[in-house]
């Protein structure tokens, strides 16, 4: 099964595809960081570096001639932002919002057998007065013979280390699909941990890079917050400081006590952002009291089921930024063989 991967960014949904069995053909997006990151790990796929709204039927075609001689996934993941409840800024002005409509033309053009959508559950939640891009889409593919399921996916009751609530839509033009099962979390199959997932790597210190892989490298911390990291204990957080660390706006407030946390080592990690490479920016400090520093990009990127050899291009920010952007490859694996174990029910009959 071919995929092509709109708003792709650095390759979670990719990765987690693939690691299912799917082709993938085609990444597009428009951030040049992700796009490098993407074609380092996807030598063998086709890209295209550009805004959607630019891009044409004719320009995937020309790319991609022989897209459809096998099935057609279309995985379209669209910019969260705007309709993220981290998002304090947003706007109905937003041009990122109307970017799933960009879509339409292009399942009208290949007319995919499936379809995988990802966003943050706001998305479905935006304005319910006004019909939407996520209420535009589901009437699109109802009218274009698509059946549908919808549903909230917790990241780690699919064996990812994270606690990550995402809105999933599964279409299909061969027949009704069903939920994949739950992986973790179920029938005595504990959740993937942060231990899990980062105790193998070696210890830093606050501004190190591992020698031994440039990605292992964490953000540096003035003299005030390797203070304030070392008095927190693992899973603690700035109630465990004296007074005079805290800063003036929370001393008073109760509430967001994420901000200068330490992860657990034996539960999942909180939501990765966009900005997981800052200790004040949430949970991001490293578990382990004898490394009082956030966690590196491999650690975040480990958090995210990429592999440990994959491949992130730019500067320590921009890592962080593709990371926090991406889907979970573990997630997206588990989709990806629901899919491949609908089409294969289809083809026998059993659908």
């Amino acid at each position: 099964m071919n995929v092509i991967d709109f708003f792709s960014g650095c390759g979670g949904a990719s990765k987690g595809l693939e690691q299912a069995g799917c082709n993938i053909s085609l990444g597009i997006d428009f951030e040049p960081n992700a796009a490098s990151t993407y074609k380092a790990n996807f030598p063998d796929a086709q890209f295209i570096l550009d805004d959607v709204r630019n891009i044409t039927v004719e320009d995937i075609v020309t790319k991609v001639p022989n897209i459809t001689e096998e099935p057609l996934l279309i995985c379209t993941c669209a910019p969260c932002q705007p309709f993220s409840n981290q998002n304090n800024k947003k706007s109905d002005a937003d041009i990122r919002r109307t970017l799933l409509d960009e879509t339409h033309r292009f399942i009208l053009a290949f007319n995919p057998e499936y379809i995988l959508l990802e966003n943050v559950p706001g998305m479905q939640n935006v304005n319910p007065n006004v019909e939407g891009p996520f209420c535009r889409f589901l009437s699109f593919l109802s009218k274009n013979g698509y059946q549908h399921l919808k549903f909230i996916a917790k990241s780690e009751e699919y064996g990812v280390p994270q606690k990550r609530k995402r809105l999933v839509l599964l279409a299909s033009r061969l027949g009704r699909i069903e939920e994949p099962e739950k992986t973790h979390g179920v029938n005595g199959i504990p959740y993937v941990t942060v231990r899990d997932a980062i105790f193998m790597l070696p210890a830093l210190r606050a501004g190190e890079v591992s020698g031994e892989d440039p990605v292992h490298r964490c953000s540096n911390l003035d003299s005030i917050n390797l203070e304030r990291i070392s008095l927190t204990p693992e899973g603690g957080d700035r109630r465990n400081w004296p007074t005079r660390l805290v800063n003036k706006a929370h001393k008073d407030y109760d509430g967001h006590y994420d901000t200068y946390g330490r992860m657990s080592w034996d539960k999942p990690s909180p939501t990765l952002t966009t900005r997981c490479n800052g200790y004040s920016n949430g949970r991001f400090g490293h578990p382990d009291v004898n490394q009082n520093r956030p966690i590196s990009m491999r650690e975040a990127a480990n958090l995210q089921t990429f592999p440990s050899d994959y491949i992130f291009s730019g500067t320590l920010t921009s890592m962080a930024k593709q990371i926090g952007n991406a889907v979970p490859c573990e997630l997206a694996r588990n989709f990806g063989l629901a899919i491949l174990n609908h089409f294969n029910r289809v083809q026998e009959g059993q659908e």
